[in-house]
């Protein structure tokens, strides 16, 4: 009897562990809200480094940063020392033992100890650099192993990226010219061009670089076309030395995310885990408000033995884990095996606004949501799974729906309860934030033991500042029933005015929520990975001279085909 006790416990401190380290993207953090009208929230250009035991996340407009210890429990830190901390495009940079910090136009400012809020203003030169190369625009700094140290900046729809030596004894000033490292090739590569689709044919925005060295090579990423945009992603350059030549990679954009519940995963950064993971950490688009209303989101990356980036995006606003230890990322892409119960499933709502409709709670597109009449206690929403499903996590989106709160107002906090039910009248709490004291908009609530039930309800518990809205109430376990058939009739048509154009489609599968497309390039390699709901697809990101092959598979509640 006392072994068995000891494995039931065992058991489920497993379980509890697992359930502490499981996330979904977008990240859950206290995003603030903006200055302009109507009121919005908003973090972008993200910049993530593992220091003195833990995570230190920077990102525009923000107001503070974030630290960490695991890479999923964040904490703010309000941040006035840095005068020009909401500059766009944050940069850090590890040196001997300080942090320092960078922004679009901003001096330079460093600490010994990033958790509290007194960073030093450095006096710099970086003004001596020819200033119609606009030096200061998406900066990033990097250190090479023999201490020399690198500057790279850039944003425009014309102008290039460039780096130049720096002297970080001497206020950063220029070591020689600076030199021309990425020009805008958007003839060539699809990816480059504007528009939803990359469908415009002008330039984007080549911008954000930030420079990574693996294994002796200098890998230089940058992101285009638009962070208004699904199809912001990063590309990437590599090199035998910090300023180059730089040759262009073609499995960019190797961060792309086009499809599922939220896209984007454009000018972000990549780093190393305290066990030697490499991740990244991305922009994540919803522009509905502003064009910068945005999220960020974090994605495993993986190096291959012949140098290729790689990144998990397709399942990572799914829930995945984070590991607590060195993983082969190529052969894990980390995710729960957790379904998504939710998609189009009927919906009642105690109001909503025209326009706000229930359904967009559930149809998997941030860009529209639901949303009540009123912010009073007692506003609901209610999802019918349509048979008794075995629930292990929900994750709620809060929209701030004609919210009134700007910056620097403090942070905000929902309150509210989840209830489930078998037949949907009587009802049970399982998740009760009524008490909450956390600013969380996009939080995963990992149950601690799985529900079934076939109703789930969310209420407001608080008078809001606003109306009770949702992006999305998506609720995740594992589905019982048939997985959907194979895909047929794939049917792959390449523009022949535009070899930088695909259009895809294949039959309809009357069990399939979704449809995963599998994008291989030279070799078979697997370029990248999309999901729709659709069963066409019309890509323009591709390169003009690459030959690409494809397979599509169908997904459901139940699983994959």
């Amino acid at each position: 009897m006392k072994n068995i006790a000891l494995i039931i416990f065992s058991l489920f401190c497993f379980w509890n562990s697992q359930a502490q380290s499981i996330v979904s993207n977008p990240m859950d953090l206290n995003y603030r809200f903006q200055f302009e009208d109507p009121s919005y929230r908003e973090a972008a250009d993200p910049v993530c480094e593992y220091f003195k035991g833990k995570y230190y996340l920077f990102a525009s407009h923000s107001g503070g940063y974030w630290s960490s210890p695991d890479l999923k429990a964040w904490k703010y830190i309000p941040c006035q020392s840095i005068a020009e901390l909401n500059n766009y495009a944050p940069s850090i940079l590890i040196r001997n033992d300080s942090l320092y910090f960078v922004a679009s136009g901003s001096s330079i400012y460093r600490t010994a100890n990033p958790d509290v809020d007194a960073w030093e203003r450095l006096d710099t030169k970086l003004r001596l650099i020819d200033k119609s190369t606009d030096p200061y625009t998406d900066p990033d700094l990097f250190q090479d192993d023999n201490g020399k140290v690198y500057f790279y900046w850039g944003c425009n729809d014309k102008k290039p990226i460039y780096g130049v030596e720096v002297n970080p004894l001497d206020g950063f000033a220029p070591v020689g010219e600076p030199v021309m490292l990425i020009t805008h090739n958007q003839d060539k590569y699809g990816w480059e061009v504007q528009g939803e689709n990359n469908e415009l044919g002008t330039p984007g925005w080549n911008e954000g670089p930030a420079l990574l060295k693996h294994n002796g090579k200098y890998y230089l990423q940058y992101a285009s076309p638009g962070t208004q945009y699904r199809i912001y992603g990063d590309g990437v350059y590599v090199a035998d030395n910090p300023l180059g030549p730089y040759t262009y990679m073609k499995n960019s954009p190797f961060s792309f995310k086009p499809g599922g519940f939220i896209g984007g995963a454009g000018h972000g950064h990549t780093f190393k885990d305290k066990y030697g993971n490499y991740w990244h950490v991305a922009t994540m688009k919803i522009s509905q408000r502003h064009m910068f209303e945005r999220r960020l989101g974090l994605f495993p990356v993986y190096i291959t033995a012949d140098g290729t980036f790689k990144e998990h995006t397709v399942w990572t606003d799914y829930p995945f884990t984070i590991p607590g230890k060195k993983i082969d990322f190529e052969k894990n892409d980390l995710s729960t095996g957790w379904n998504l119960l939710s998609y189009d499933k009927p919906v009642l709502a105690s109001s909503f606004q025209l326009g706000f409709l229930p359904s967009y709670a559930v149809n998997e597109k941030v860009e529209n949501w639901w949303s009540a009449q009123t912010g009073k206690p007692g506003e609901w929403l209610q999802v019918d799974l349509k048979k008794k499903q075995e629930i292990r996590a929900i994750q709620v989106n809060f929209a701030d729906q004609d919210f009134t709160i700007h910056a620097p107002h403090p942070l905000f906090v929902y309150q509210y309860k989840i209830e489930a039910s078998d037949d949907g009248e009587k009802w049970e709490t399982i998740v009760d934030k009524t008490h909450n004291t956390k600013d969380a908009v996009h939080e995963l609530v990992v149950l601690k033991k799985a529900v079934k039930a076939r109703y789930l309800r969310i209420t407001n518990t608080k008078e809001l500042p606003g109306k009770f809205s949702l992006y999305g109430f998506r609720v995740f376990g594992k589905g019982k029933g048939d997985l959907p058939q194979q895909v047929t009739g794939v049917n792959v048509k390449r523009n022949p005015d535009d070899p930088r154009r695909f259009a895809i489609s294949w039959n309809r599968q009357k069990q399939a929520d979704g449809y995963i497309i599998h994008v291989r390039g030279e070799k078979d390699q697997l370029l990248n990975v999309i999901m729709v709901h659709d069963n066409r697809y019309e890509g323009g990101w591709f390169s003009q001279d690459s030959n690409y092959s494809f397979t599509v598979e169908a997904f459901n509640e139940n699983g994959i085909k």
